[in-house]
């Protein structure tokens, strides 16, 4: 019964060329997302940045979408021209993502975003970035030296949200390390949680679909702070919850 099985999460990955004078394209993730979704009870799979015209083909063979961090998305996305600290992009990733996004959301697969991940969600929905923290005044720090994925600052939760009944309480402590950020909310989605400098930390939808954007990267902190495991269990959950109602229907 799709109750009782292991939810399919499908997350997404970087492209890379990992070798020199070979012309081979590598997909590669960190292992450490595959890791906190099987924590939190769901089955994941890994896919690379492919044809934008197969978003729909993958969003029909899994329960859950998620969005994992990388390079930066392209400004051209947002209507801005490209800052002089703007990062790698990936047009293809930029491109098959968003298919994915849409493709997800129009029949209603749980999303979340990490890192990056919020930032495709935001951009998707019609947002804009902040391409580079540092150039803005009085911006904390946001990439942290730390290597480990240990705590580093400090975020203020809104307590109606979903996030915040989750972790049951409205601050917590997580890792940063980003130099883009949410600017511009978009559409269908609302802030709900912001660093001391009044940068938006995490993001959830306003539609019946379930959207969760953090800017953190709890995957790599549950292991030594098991609260950070939290996001995971939270979009495991909603997707166990959509299966339960799709059984209802079916039935």
């Amino acid at each position: 019964m799709i109750a009782f099985m292991q939810p399919r999460i499908l997350i997404t990955t970087n492209s890379e060329t990992l070798e020199r004078n070979v012309n081979r394209v590598y997909t590669t993730a960190s292992l450490q997302y595959a890791e906190a979704v099987v924590k939190a009870g769901g089955l994941p799979f890994f896919v690379g940045n492919l044809s934008p015209e197969l978003a729909e083909s993958y969003v029909e063979n899994s329960d859950g979408v998620l969005f994992s961090g990388g390079v930066d998305v392209d400004p051209v996305h947002f209507a801005q021209t490209p800052h002089p600290n703007l990062g790698f992009i990936d047009e293809a990733r930029d491109f098959f993502e968003l298919a994915l996004y849409k493709a997800a959301k129009h029949k209603g697969l749980p999303i979340l975003g990490i890192c990056r991940g919020i930032q495709l969600i935001n951009v998707a929905e019609g947002g804009t970035l902040h391409q580079h923290l540092p150039a803005l005044p009085e911006t904390i720090q946001h990439s942290q030296m730390n290597p480990d994925g240990s705590l580093f600052h400090e975020i203020r939760l809104d307590s109606s949200s979903r996030l915040s009944k989750a972790y049951g309480k409205i601050t917590i402590r997580t890792d940063s390390y980003h130099h883009q950020g949410v600017d511009k909310v978009g559409k269908e989605l609302k802030a709900i949680a912001w660093t001391q400098d009044g940068l938006v930390e995490s993001v959830e939808g306003t539609g019946k679909t379930f959207v969760l954007g953090v800017q953190w990267h709890p995957e790599m902190s549950y292991a030594k702070y098991p609260e950070q495991l939290t996001p995971f269990t939270a979009f495991v959950e909603a997707v166990r919850e959509g299966s339960r109602a799709e059984e209802l229907v079916v039935n």
